[in-house]
């Protein structure tokens, strides 16, 4: 699928609409747990953001903040439900570690709940290896975090 990657953050219009999508997606498969999982998913500082478009329509997203002085924590991705398994995330999730590796981050984490079997494929594919949940996410095991060197 021929893509188009575009760098932007969180003011954008599209990301703001495909964020929706994904929360409301994140409401069904997390049930309950939405509530906690949401507290943490605020756009705010937000800078470093990439979204994937297909003929010209907004297809996917996912982002990147700061986490330590050589962390960054990968946030926000999404595919919509048309351009699933077509290799749009992957395309989005090596575009942000490479962006986060030429502002001079070492190593990407994230955390997925363990609902989101895409999710976790996908990490896994990428080479992202299973590690002890950080911050907010320790001792909560519907959490899993993951990690990799950039």
């Amino acid at each position: 699928m021929m893509l188009e990657l575009r760098k932007t953050n969180s003011d954008s219009t599209d990301f703001k609409s495909l964020v929706k999508q994904l929360d409301d997606f994140l409401k069904i498969t997390d049930g309950d747990d939405h509530a906690f999982y949401n507290q943490y998913n605020g756009l705010q500082n937000i800078n470093n953001v990439i979204i994937a478009y297909k003929d010209s329509k907004p297809v996917g997203c996912g982002a990147f903040k700061k986490f330590s002085k050589n962390t960054v924590e990968i946030k926000r991705m999404f595919t919509t439900e048309a351009a699933r398994g077509q290799g749009v995330a992957s395309q989005i999730l090596e575009a942000l570690e490479q962006w986060a590796k030429a502002s001079g981050f070492t190593f990407s984490i994230l955390e997925t709940g363990i609902r989101q079997i895409e999710a976790i494929n996908l990490y896994k594919k990428c080479n992202y290896q299973i590690t002890e949940n950080y911050g907010q996410y320790q001792g909560i095991s519907e959490s899993l975090c993951f990690k990799k060197e950039l």
